[in-house]
């Protein structure tokens, strides 16, 4: 992406927002950054989506790997998660599957609501390497993300829960930003949040040292809960969530904090 704005020739004048030299340069960035929020806003009311179950693993993981029953699992939750959407009474919202777009995991997710007959969601981002969209796709919801933050923003956005696969460094930030967000109440809604596979989760993160050591409150442990069968993180969610008429907004709300008056 160029970094300087270019010169432009005189004789040939042109509008600023067909300007591509422009718009690329580090002048026009706070436009791409507007533009990763209300292209996808738009593109979203279009499709009638507003509300959604958001899954996040590893890209790098495989069927056939060790840890390829993952994959398979977040295969199965994912239809079980659409076909009980489809269910649902007709006047309210319907939970679509989103993942980060890529591999691995969030390949599984998007092709186990597809197989389901759902829409599926993918927020993918551009990198040098290991990130492609994955075939799985609904067209119409499939985004492509240059700053991490706005595709973040996303994955919260419209988020009613959260499924976190095993998964490295993404994975671990995608996870600790949503459950920031729950424990200092930053929005207005409740987002469960399942962590899936709990002898690798309870490895790789020791949250009980954590609250031993006063870095977090012990209740900020039920932030969270642990599934490790297909039916088991469905039947987390069932209990959870509850319904919503699609006349609501389906957009995630920030919580004002309050100020005191004046003494």
């Amino acid at each position: 992406m160029n970094r300087n704005l270019p010169t432009r020739d005189p004789t040939d004048p042109q509008l600023a927002y067909e300007d591509l030299g422009f718009l690329e340069s580090d002048a026009a960035r706070p436009l791409r950054i507007l533009a990763e929020y209300l292209e996808p806003l738009e593109r979203f009311k279009r499709a009638g989506v507003h509300a959604t179950i958001v899954f996040f693993g590893s890209a790098r993981l495989r069927p056939e790997g060790p840890l390829g029953h993952y994959y398979e699992h977040a295969r199965e939750l994912a239809g079980l998660i659409t076909r009980w959407s489809a269910s649902l009474p007709e006047h309210t919202h319907r939970y679509v599957i989103c993942s980060g777009g890529g591999g691995g995991i969030m390949e599984a997710a998007n092709r186990g609501a597809a197989e389901a007959g759902g829409k599926t969601v993918g927020l993918n981002i551009s990198l040098p390497r290991e990130q492609h969209p994955n075939p799985y796709l609904s067209s119409e919801l499939t985004f492509e993300f240059h700053y991490f933050f706005m595709r973040k923003l996303w994955f919260a956005h419209l988020a009613r829960a959260l499924i976190a696969f095993p998964g490295g460094l993404g994975t671990l930030d995608e996870l600790t930003e949503i459950l920031t967000l729950a424990q200092t109440r930053k929005l207005e809604r409740d987002i469960p949040v399942i962590l899936y596979g709990p002898s690798y989760w309870n490895e790789i993160i020791d949250f009980e040292a954590l609250a031993r050591h006063g870095v977090i409150d012990r209740e900020d442990l039920n932030l969270f809960e642990f599934a490790d069968r297909p039916e088991d993180a469905l039947a987390i969610l069932r209990r959870r969530l509850t319904p919503e008429p699609r006349e609501m907004p389906g957009f995630a709300h920030s919580r004002i904090r309050q100020r005191q008056p004046p003494q």
